[in-house]
């Protein structure tokens, strides 16, 4: 599996789970923006970022906590390591 599938996979995956937990997703990878999905709750609004294998490095981490947000947005990442069924999670301040 080339690591553009692996990648969309995994962004699927994200959504499922923020769809479970009540929020309404969009996918907005093929932008090449800074976050590959937003998703808006009656509560609140994330802005995802989708990692295969490794976390974002010290330039593209910079990037993102630079991303100005409303009050009510929580920045997140998802790293999906081969095999795990939920993946690691990291909150940006």
């Amino acid at each position: 599996m080339n690591s553009k599938r692996k990648g969309t996979l995994r962004e699927h995956r994200s959504m499922a789970l923020l769809e479970a937990s009540g929020y309404q997703c969009v996918r907005a990878a093929a932008s090449l923006g800074c976050w590959d999905i937003v998703a808006i709750g009656s509560q609140d609004i994330i802005l995802l970022q989708v990692k295969s294998r490794d976390w974002p490095g010290s330039a593209e981490m910079e990037t993102l906590q630079a991303f100005p947000c409303p009050p009510n947005c929580r920045r997140l990442i998802h790293r999906w390591r081969d095999f795990q069924r939920v993946p690691d999670v990291k909150e940006l301040p």
